[in-house]
């Protein structure tokens, strides 16, 4: 279905951080490791703290729509990192989202997929709409840690 496909694509470029947003990979590249846990007065978090939680907040989505044993996390404990970070932790969170980032993809290329579907263990909810809240939060977080690299020094205005 021609309007399916449109839908499709549109998502995947939406997650993949096209159009109107900025990527995650431009956002994070090129990250010295002095600022992993930098903070600004006034600005709760630090640029570790909004990866971390861009990663287990789409890892969550994930688990939500694949399991059916799902079971809530806390708010805010379970969705923000309770620890500070360095060039490992980085790198294997960067590595973890890009890695469930795809499985996402992987769901909405695959046509025997319908997207609109409730999802059998949480029938008010569809893989469409859990797609959409992983686009929205992902936009809205990446757009914070760009600014936050802006508001550090470590961004310069392209």
């Amino acid at each position: 279905m021609i309007q399916d496909d449109t839908i499709r694509k549109h998502l995947l470029a939406s997650l993949k951080g096209r159009n109107a947003h900025i990527s995650f990979e431009e956002t994070i590249k090129d990250f010295p490791d002095d600022y992993y846990n930098k903070k600004i007065s006034g600005i709760q978090y630090s640029c570790w703290d909004l990866l971390e939680h861009l990663r287990l907040t789409q890892w969550d989505i994930l688990d939500f729509i694949l399991n059916s044993e799902y079971q809530s996390k806390t708010w805010p404990d379970s969705y923000w990192p309770n620890d500070k970070g360095n060039a490992e932790k980085w790198k294997r969170s960067v590595k973890d989202f890009l890695k469930d980032r795809k499985e996402l993809e992987a769901m909405v290329e695959d046509n025997a997929i319908d997207l609109y579907d409730p999802i059998p263990h949480a029938l008010d909810y569809t893989i469409f709409r859990e797609i959409i809240l992983v686009i929205d939060h992902n936009s809205y977080h990446t757009g914070q840690l760009l600014m936050l690299r802006r508001a550090l020094g470590i961004w310069a205005v392209q």
